[in-house]
């Protein structure tokens, strides 16, 4: 008999939710993490993250005070009760992926590294596990890039960063995607001088064009300096005579030109974490994206075995990095590999992706390009600005390009196919739009919805409102009605 009926590698979001439920549905469990419960997004990422973005907001808005006629002083930055807001609100949260939380529950917790001994077999902490569902959830870490000279300038990640004990006097950042742009606002409204460089022609490559014009222009506003469409050639250390003698770090650019500064952060993506799994010794199948599954996250080569979060890669749909989408594949899982419930796919077509910037992007579903490179026909845009949202005007926030709009991508059938959002708290929005297009209601659902007044997501209702206006303004409707008007 199996020591473990389910065996989890990984106390991340999607291995702890697996943990708790198989526990919780009678099952003998394992749970083993080699560093922190709670994973990247607790320790790392999304907590740190966001309580770092918070303190820096809260520094924006005392600065912007003068437009509701409210003087205040330039903020003073106190780093090291920055410091302590961050990793007190990882303290907060930790009890609830706690080690005696889970053991509570019923789970063995084995804090050591893990790896695969056979197919049915795993080694950790000097003990051989056999098992008969294994789920692995390693998650995924910064890409290292291959960089001339990287070995000999002191760099970050977002697994060091949030252990500055001083401010940077100057932070480059490699690569503008969510990472990058989250960090370079917070740290410049926090008193940074920030320069993100990015190799791709704009930052938020992967984002509605539209939408990014008007994050840069923030993010721009807020005194963040950006190099797009540039390409790092090295790195080196900056000598004790340099005339910048407080900057440590000197990126090279392929165009001959140099940026200096004190700090080095490297935010140009993520790989799956499957170097320390010894995957050929359990028959499971993986490649350069992650461990290779179905689309129920069942390992192609191993039944045994399935695979959550960053670190899975469902066939013809690809891995996802977000703690949400780990979620999701927890509930997934469990639904295929304990309930043993047929056709349980992943699917991301109403998948919410968010940047938590101020204002914060959102896209669910489709962009523009992407709808039209799928091939959809009939595709409607709608778009409807903040600049004359009574909520926005009301908190002085639709005077320039960052005032955000709500752009609705729209399928020739009234289904939205996509939406993306720029506004303050867009990510509030999200659910919304992820509910029309996952359960595809008609775009009338959002028109007739009733919204209270006066909030930002009036924006949608109004975008959506405005896909039926010719119809309800045609000749034929106006023909209609002075028919109409003549009865009692």
């Amino acid at each position: 008999m199996p020591d473990f009926d389910v065996v989890v590698i990984g106390a991340g979001a999607a291995g702890l939710s697996v943990a708790a439920i198989s526990a919780g549905l009678g099952l003998k469990v394992a749970l083993i993490e080699r560093g922190r419960m709670g994973g990247d997004c607790l320790n790392y990422g999304c907590v740190p993250s966001k309580a770092l973005l918070a303190a820096g907001h809260a520094a924006a808005e005392a600065r912007a005070a003068h437009r509701f006629g409210i003087r205040l002083p330039a903020p003073e930055i106190d780093w090291a009760g920055v410091r302590a807001h961050v990793h007190g609100a990882i303290a907060r949260i930790a009890p609830v992926d706690s080690v005696e939380r889970f053991t509570s529950l019923g789970v063995e917790v084995i804090q050591a590294a893990a790896c695969f001994t056979a197919p049915d077999r795993i080694e950790a902490g000097g003990r051989s596990l056999s098992f008969r569902r294994a789920v692995v959830a390693a998650g995924s870490s910064a890409i290292v890039p291959n960089l001339p000279g990287l070995d000999g300038v002191p760099w970050l990640t977002n697994e060091t960063l949030f252990e500055l004990e001083e401010p940077p006097g100057h932070l480059i950042i490699l690569g503008g995607g969510p990472i990058g742009l989250e960090m370079a606002q917070a740290h410049a409204r926090l008193g940074c001088l920030v320069t993100v460089l990015e190799a791709a022609p704009s930052v938020a490559v992967r984002e509605d064009p539209e939408l990014v014009a008007g994050l840069r222009a923030a993010l721009l506003a807020d005194g963040v300096e950006f190099r797009e469409g540039v390409k790092v050639t090295a790195l080196e250390q900056l000598e004790p005579n340099s005339r910048a003698a407080t900057a440590g770090v000197v990126a090279v650019l392929e165009d001959g030109s140099r940026v200096a500064g004190t700090h080095l952060l490297l935010a140009v993506g993520r790989a799956p974490r499957l170097s320390s799994l010894d995957l050929v010794a359990g028959g499971v199948e993986a490649g350069p994206r992650g461990i290779v599954t179905r689309a129920d996250l069942r390992s192609v080569s191993n039944r045994r075995v399935w695979a959550v979060g960053d670190i899975a890669d469902p066939q013809g749909i690809g891995p996802r990095a977000f703690t949400h989408v780990a979620s999701q594949h927890a509930g997934i899982l469990v639904r295929s590999m304990l309930f043993r419930l047929p056709f349980i796919r992943v699917s991301y077509a109403a998948l919410p992706r968010v940047t938590y910037t101020d204002p914060e992007l959102v896209q669910v579903g489709l962009t523009e390009a992407e709808a039209r490179e799928q091939g959809h026909a009939g595709v409607t845009i709608q778009h409807a600005s903040l600049a004359d949202n009574d909520r926005a005007i009301a908190e002085a926030r639709a005077d320039g390009a960052e005032a955000g709009m709500v752009k609705l991508v729209i399928g020739k059938d009234g289904k939205l196919l996509g939406a993306g959002v720029l506004a303050p708290r867009a990510g509030e929005m999200a659910g919304m739009f992820g509910l029309m297009i996952g359960r595809k209601l008609p775009l009338s659902a959002l028109a007739g919805m009733v919204l209270p007044y006066p909030t930002l997501a009036e924006a949608a209702k109004r975008a959506a409102g405005a896909y039926y206006a010719p119809k309800l303004l045609s000749s034929f409707t106006k023909r209609v009605i002075g028919l109409l008007k003549h009865l009692p």
